[in-house]
């Protein structure tokens, strides 16, 4: 007897098929992002993957057709796409709480023009090549073309964590990502209304209201809102337990507000209310938006395996697969490389990144989202073709998303653009022995960043030449707010043990924990407490396990200098020893430009050809060269 309960296409009645359809979905959502994580892959393939086998390839199978997800059946098609454009608007106010104006200060041309000439040049292409090679129809072809504009930041921001490229196409891609999907929405939504339109209604004055109402709804509600979520909290009005949902129940309402005037304008309120938001400087917005992050990755992972669920067999099997990759590879190679080009001409970029911007461009949630909400429209107008449209964005967005996920972080390499193995070090405290060190560094060509609450630090170390700022990092609740380009690791240095294990605490997960590095818990220059010196929760100690805050700063007071001695084969780190003598410090080597750290647990061993900077005592040094000449 076949059981009802397992019946995941909602059976009448079935109110438990629901609860297993919907704990299905999250299993499958969240499951595949942890696989994902786990195979370092892009968790939107796995998604789309799980999705259409457990809605589509199921539902074929006969005697697995009743465990398959439907989700309109389970939902029904206009809760569902309700909740789909929800979601999709606050994925995208997320993305906007982290767009700070004043890190595109430099790229902001660039930006803009990928935004609006490099989505005319993919909407053009576009539609060419889905008329011409897929053989569509006009009018089917430029709602294609349309969707087709918008990327991918679900898929970009992992993207660009993993490959973490130097100079400034991080930051253009970022917010490139962002920025276009409402864009994108908003010239799909105006060829849409272009074809449901009743004949001889559609015209220039319509279209033009039509931008109008967009831009007035969703710049005006969105900057609105936030500035009411700004006041409520500057004014204490909202308790801390209420913050988050109370930013939540105004990202929907906005959405929902500014859609009621100009269909799909939300997603611009939203994405506007984020940028808003977090570039104000009377309240701390972090909080939220740490919510937000846990929030759309669940978002996400729902979404994806509830639209491929929705896919049919029947309409993938009726695609020209050969059209198909045709149709991709005009996108890959012509359309982006084309807008790119265009965009960035006279931006100052550097041919290398450009044509790395070139080899960024998957579609994700946003495409996905509005083939699907479009062509339920087409359907409901009568209008002939919509059936394409899912199936053919789908694919795009499948193989795109295969075809820059592998082949982006090898060409960011071969391009010198990416930083995966960054040599920076940031320290967090900018005593005179970390000055020392961090100008000693950068001569070597090694990027150094101070950090101190101590503003008399901080001015002697700008005087020196050095990048440094004055804040806090135990009151930063976004490390990433600092320019952490090229940075790879993290010496928590300030006289303060407690405060070092704080530091180190606030970099992780932004630093591998091999990475990261305090010094020596010694208390005191009487009674030493040595330190264990192994890598554990609180860093890996530097230099040596009875050498602290205090003896740094006591040896640079009594004339102690870091300097950089070359080995080779005829001056070898034997040699080093005698000539520097046993009281010299090894701080860190430097091999063909990689740096290795001097730790208790891995103490400096030099080759010949590496670069030793070490403390060396000058007085000590010149006994020892008096005792060899027997003065």
């Amino acid at each position: 007897m076949e059981s009802a309960s397992l019946n995941l296409t909602l059976a009448a009645g079935g109110g438990s098929s629901v609860a297993i359809a919907i704990t299905a979905v999250l299993l499958l959502g969240i499951g595949a992002q942890w696989t994902a994580w786990r195979l370092k892959i892009p968790s939107i393939l796995l998604l789309l993957i799980f999705g259409l086998i457990a809605g589509p390839v199921m539902r074929q199978m006969g005697s697995m057709s009743s465990y398959s997800i439907n989700p309109d059946e389970i939902f029904g098609a206009d809760l569902l796409f309700a909740l789909v454009g929800i979601s999709v608007g606050m994925i995208l106010y997320e993305g906007g709480l982290t767009l700070k104006l004043r890190e595109i200060r430099s790229s902001w041309r660039s930006v803009a023009m990928l935004v609006t000439v490099g989505s005319f040049v993919t909407w053009m292409v576009a539609l060419l090549s889905a008329k011409f090679i897929l053989g569509l129809s006009t009018p089917i072809a430029t709602l294609l073309g349309a969707v087709l504009i918008v990327t991918g930041p679900t898929v970009i921001g992992p993207l660009l964590s993993h490959i973490r490229p130097s100079g400034a196409s991080g930051l253009i891609l970022k917010w490139e990502g962002i920025v276009i999907d409402p864009i994108g929405v908003g010239v799909a939504v105006l060829v849409f209304e272009a074809l449901v339109a009743q004949e001889g209604t559609y015209s220039f004055e319509v279209t033009a209201e039509a931008i109008a109402r967009t831009l007035v709804a969703g710049i005006f509600l969105g900057t609105a809102a936030a500035l009411l979520l700004k006041e409520l909290l500057n004014r204490f009005l909202i308790p801390d337990f209420l913050q988050n949902p109370v930013s939540l129940m105004l990202v929907v309402a906005t959405f929902t507000a500014s859609n009621m005037i100009m269909t799909e304008s939300g997603l611009l309120a939203t994405t506007v209310m984020g940028i808003v938001l977090v570039n104000q400087r009377k309240v701390d917005v972090h909080h939220i938006l740490e919510f937000k992050e846990n929030l759309r990755v669940l978002l996400i992972s729902v979404l994806f395996i509830v639209l491929a669920a929705r896919l049919r067999i029947e309409d993938l099997q009726q695609l020209n697969w050969f059209e198909v990759f045709g149709f991709l590879f005009v996108l890959i190679v012509v359309a982006r490389p084309l807008g790119v080009f265009l965009s960035t001409l006279g931006a100052g970029l550097t041919w290398q990144e450009r044509v790395f911007l070139c080899l960024m461009a998957p579609r994700g949630i946003v495409a996905a989202a509005g083939a699907s909400i479009f062509a339920l429209g087409l359907e409901k107008a009568g209008v002939e073709g919509y059936e394409t449209i899912v199936p053919l964005t789908f694919t795009v967005i499948i193989g795109t998303v295969a075809f820059y996920g592998i082949t982006a972080p090898w060409a960011a390499r071969a391009l010198g653009v990416s930083d995966p193995n960054p040599q920076g070090i940031v320290f967090v405290g900018a005593s005179s022995w970390v000055r020392a060190l961090a100008g000693v560094l950068t001569k070597h060509g090694i990027r150094v960043y101070l950090v101190d609450t101590n503003r008399a630090n901080i001015r002697r170390a700008v005087m020196s030449g050095l990048p440094a700022t004055h804040s806090n990092i135990l009151s930063m609740n976004d490390i990433t707010d600092l320019d952490l380009r090229g940075i790879g690791r993290v010496f928590a240095a300030t006289p303060n043990d407690e405060v070092n294990t704080l530091v180190l605490q606030a970099f992780k997960g932004y630093f591998d924990t091999s990475k990261m590095y305090r010094l020596s818990r010694v208390t005191s220059k009487v009674t030493k407490a040595p330190d264990s010196g192994h890598s554990d929760s609180a860093g890996r100690v530097l230099f040596g396990e009875d050498l602290g805050y205090s003896e740094l700063e006591d040896h640079l007071e009594d004339g102690w200098v870091i300097k950089a001695t070359n080995i080779s084969n005829e001056f070898t780190f034997e040699d080093y020893q005698t000539l520097y003598g046993s009281s010299a410090v090894a701080l860190c080597t430097l091999r063909d430009g990689v740096m290795s750290v001097s730790t208790v647990d891995a103490p400096a061993s030099p080759i010949a050809g590496d670069t030793i900077i070490s403390l060396v005592n000058p007085d000590e040094l010149f006994m020892l060269r008096a005792m060899n000449e027997g003065l």
